[in-house]
């Protein structure tokens, strides 16, 4: 993995481009303290290969990676798990209760993976998970805290996404590694007004109530960054999570507004990309349209899927 693909950030922090689909989609964060060292997200099985190759270029022996840290058990955020422990010889895996068993048998994992993607997309971008040894994994439940050579990791529940995500506060730079939960934010899109967030609501756990309780949470600690697995670093808090929350009940008001009828995916991902095509416009982003629409149609098309699982869901529990 060539150095480009590299942001050096300070604090002892490192993205690391995992080289999903395009550059500057998906990240892996690389946390320093002392002798050691941890992974924060691992990209899928194929970016491990790319990301041992870092450790090695950075000078960092494999046996001083103390953890490997995915915010919940979605194939760009974990998929290289297993591939990655193989390989780290003193690392434990860290992961949310109830992620844990899917990273010890993830052919669940994969099998709902195969239904939203297809096996062969899933085959050639992705590449099949590797199981994590059951001793090797490290439940880490809502508040609990790991010292990486002194430096405090601190583990918070954070749903909305993901009913299994947990992000992990850095005491040291005060920023969050959120995974999804914040967001996402390509680079491509920064203006003279700062980052552009949108929410990703994927399949298949979406929740609005327990998005904004979530968001409410990162803010009692007045972070002054956001370490976003798609894409880098962010600051503006406040802004960003009064624009996400915006968001969120926007996205819920298009779903229940398409909730009925034929084509409803259809009707959903357009009203989707015109509302973001809109956000764009006001956020003054320095794309043409054309480019918008080619950077968020993979964004639209499974926010879309999501959707339509939520207000199955919510249709169930009425």
């Amino acid at each position: 993995m060539p150095s480009a693909r590299l942001i050096e950030l300070p604090h002892d922090i490192t993205c690391i481009d995992t080289e999903l689909f395009r550059p500057g989609m998906a990240a892996c964060y690389l946390v320093r303290a002392g002798r050691q060292a941890a992974l924060i997200e691992t990209g899928c099985t194929h970016s491990a290969h790319g990301i041992l190759s870092v450790l090695a270029e950075k000078g960092i022996r494999l046996e001083d990676v103390a953890c490997v840290i995915p915010t919940h058990v979605h194939l760009d955020h974990a998929g290289g798990a297993g591939s990655l422990i193989q390989q780290l010889p003193n690392a434990r895996l860290v992961i949310h209760p109830r992620g844990a068993r899917h990273m010890i048998d993830p052919s669940k994992l994969w099998a709902g993976s195969v239904a939203v993607y297809g096996e062969k997309t899933l085959l050639k971008e992705y590449g099949r998970p590797v199981p994590v040894p059951e001793e090797r994994v490290l439940v880490a439940e809502d508040n609990f805290e790991l010292a990486l050579d002194g430096r405090r990791l601190l583990f918070i529940d954070t749903p909305g996404h993901a009913r299994h995500h947990f992000s992990v506060w850095d005491e040291t730079s005060r920023g969050f590694f959120t995974g999804d939960t914040f967001g996402v934010s390509y680079r491509q899109t920064d203006s003279r007004r700062g980052a552009f967030v949108m929410p990703t609501t994927t399949p298949v756990q979406f929740d609005p109530e327990a998005w904004n309780r979530s968001l409410d949470r990162y803010l009692e600690f007045s972070p002054e960054r956001m370490y976003l697995t798609h894409y880098s670093v962010v600051d503006e808090v406040a802004r960003l999570a009064c624009d996400l929350r915006s968001d969120i009940d926007a996205y819920a008001a298009i779903a229940r507004g398409n909730a009925n009828g034929e084509d409803r995916h259809a009707r959903i991902k357009a009203d989707l990309v015109d509302f973001t095509l809109e956000r764009l416009r006001q956020h003054d982003c320095p794309l043409q349209e054309a480019d918008q629409r080619t950077l968020i149609e993979m964004d639209m098309e499974l926010n879309a899927q999501g959707l339509g699982v939520w207000l199955g869901s919510t249709a169930s529990a009425a």
